[in-house]
């Protein structure tokens, strides 16, 4: 059935060609990044509720064990790990806000990055289907005299536009397209966590500093 629908020509010269040119205008970072969130489309949203939890989790430990009892604290998520490292280190709220505020962009630019792959493979599809039917067709053109090539010639014209359609707007557009909704979703999700972080650093910053002075001067002693 699908048969008359499948040209290896057609199918190199569009899908390589597409490959190709998202291979020279990407970065390998950001050609891996969108290879790597590919995963993230099977996965469930990002939500900051159990970091939420944990947070006040590692405030509870604080209060009863001190600031440093956080250091044997394992911490899944990396942003929220550097935060409480930083607490730990004696860094105040506006240090660690900071920090926090670094490690989302940092995370939510790696992941635009990998959406605008996805997006340029969209854009670059089309035109590599256009591409595609030029060649088909000045092959056709120059076949004219043997009518058993110009079929050849006239698929790989046709099929060349199609592939190219069915690339950008049933592929690469879509996941570009969940990709930027998940994407947003998290930079909101994570914008939750900057304010206990940033109470848990003013709370202990006290407690931080009285440490570093008895540590100052029993060491002068």
């Amino acid at each position: 059935m699908l048969g008359p629908f499948l040209d290896p020509t057609a199918i190199a010269l569009v899908v390589g060609g597409t490959l190709i040119a998202v291979v020279l205008r990407t970065s390998l970072r950001d050609l891996a990044g969108a290879a790597g969130a590919l995963g993230s489309l099977v996965r469930r949203r990002f939500d900051a509720t159990p970091l939420l939890d944990q947070i006040a989790a590692l405030g509870r430990i604080a209060r009863r064990h001190g600031v440093m009892a956080l250091d044997r604290s394992v911490i899944a998520d990396p942003d929220v790990a550097a935060a409480v490292a930083a607490i730990v280190d004696g860094a105040g709220p506006d240090e660690v806000a900071t920090i926090i505020q670094h490690c989302r962009r940092a995370r939510i630019e790696k992941q635009l990055g990998a959406v605008e792959v996805w997006t340029g493979m969209a854009d670059v599809a089309p035109a590599m289907g256009m591409i595609g039917t030029l060649i088909g067709l000045v092959a056709m053109f120059t076949r004219m005299t043997d009518p058993s090539a110009i079929g050849a010639a006239m698929a790989i014209a046709l099929l060349a536009t199609l592939y190219g359609a069915i690339i950008a707007n049933l592929v690469a557009a879509p996941i570009a397209t969940r990709l930027k909704r998940r994407t947003r979703i998290e930079a909101f999700e994570r914008t939750r966590l900057e304010g206990p972080l940033v109470a848990l650093a003013a709370r202990e910053r006290p407690r931080t500093a009285a440490l570093t002075n008895v540590a100052d001067l029993v060491s002068v002693a």
